[in-house]
């Protein structure tokens, strides 16, 4: 499942996501969703997301 559409994530939900400063190099960070930042339904880019740890980046990749 990709992070692309913001009805597939939820808080508490399991994903990859790639911060900003890592957009490069696409270096994935593993975690769970606290709060959902985007509004719009879906990014072309990945949703939006801070993970409980405090981490903000764009959803790569939702880990079932």
């Amino acid at each position: 499942m990709d992070g692309n559409n913001r009805a597939n994530i939820k808080p508490g939900t399991h994903v990859f996501i790639v911060q900003k400063q890592d957009q490069r190099t696409e270096k994935l960070t593993e975690g769970i969703v606290k709060d959902i930042l985007t509004n719009s339904s879906n990014h072309p880019h990945g949703i939006k997301v801070r993970l409980s740890n405090g981490i903000v980046g764009r959803v790569k990749q939702i880990i079932p």
